[in-house]
């Protein structure tokens, strides 16, 4: 028994370890890196700067190329918001009547579902498309296209979810008089938080984050996200280390800190479909 809890305690120390090695040191190095002045960022050394600058490079980034970044953080924040509303909204619906309701379309939706987290996106297309209906270069297109490359992932987690939703409640309240909007939005939406939450998390994660989304679909100074701005700091005859790992440190702080409030709840929707479906 002695021997397996020193174990125990060996493995969790290496796990700790191991964690710390791989995503706080590289965080550290961001964080440094970025308060270095442009000569001894470009050295790529991890030691601490001999002179602070982090509110200098933090004072240029913002005021670069008449404020870029600051108009891509809000681009970005656009994009995200209304992506992510549109895939809880669309991917609840789907999941709720793929598993409430047996017909012989199922099967078709079930493969588009799964065809949508197998085949890649194809830019080409999907561009022609976007020109065809003058969506190419705008923010609705590109709401649009994030919304669908993350509907399947979506889609499969309130199938599940929804499992776990008594049928009682969804009779009781067409007994109700309640119709098919009234019976989703006002009794099985709220009962999906858990889920929910998770959805918005993940995917709002990934569409912030999302570099060639917005290079092939969205291109233009005005229409840059966050991701593109950090061409701003690095190219082929020039490359501002301390200004790209600074706008690497802004660019990484809203995921990472949605991440550490919303932990919790990420596990939970992910699991208690699996787990009671």
């Amino acid at each position: 028994m002695r021997a397996r809890r020193v174990r125990g305690v060996v493995v969790g120390a290496v796990a700790v370890l191991v964690s710390v090695v791989v995503f706080l040191v590289p965080f550290a190095f961001i964080l440094v890196t970025a308060a270095k002045t442009a000569e001894e960022a470009s050295l790529l050394s991890f030691s601490l700067p001999s002179e602070w600058a982090l509110w200098d490079n933090l004072v240029a980034v913002l005021t670069t190329r008449d404020g870029v970044v600051v108009r891509a953080f809000v681009n970005s924040t656009i994009l995200t918001v209304a992506s992510v509303a549109l895939m809880v909204v669309v991917a609840a619906m789907v999941g709720y009547v793929l598993q409430r309701r047996s017909s012989r379309w199922n099967p078709v939706v079930n493969f588009f579902v799964l065809a949508g987290l197998i085949v890649p996106p194809a830019v080409v297309p999907t561009i022609w498309v976007l020109q065809t209906i003058g969506l190419f270069k705008t923010i609705p297109g590109m709401v649009l296209i994030n919304a669908t490359f993350g509907l399947s992932f979506c889609v499969l987690l309130f199938r599940a979810f929804v499992s776990t939703v008594p049928r009682e409640l969804d009779e009781a309240a067409i007994i109700d008089g309640a119709g098919p909007m009234r019976l989703f939005f006002t009794v099985v939406l709220p009962l999906l938080k858990p889920v929910v939450i998770t959805v918005v998390v993940v995917q709002a994660v990934a569409v912030f984050n999302d570099f060639t989304g917005p290079l092939y679909f969205l291109p233009g100074d005005e229409n840059a996200t966050v991701q593109l701005t950090l061409y701003n700091f690095q190219s082929q005859v020039l490359s501002q280390w301390n200004l790209l790992f600074m706008d690497i440190l802004l660019i990484t702080l809203p995921p990472l800190v949605m991440y550490i409030f919303f932990n919790r709840q990420i596990v939970a929707g992910m699991t208690s479909g699996a787990v009671k479906g």
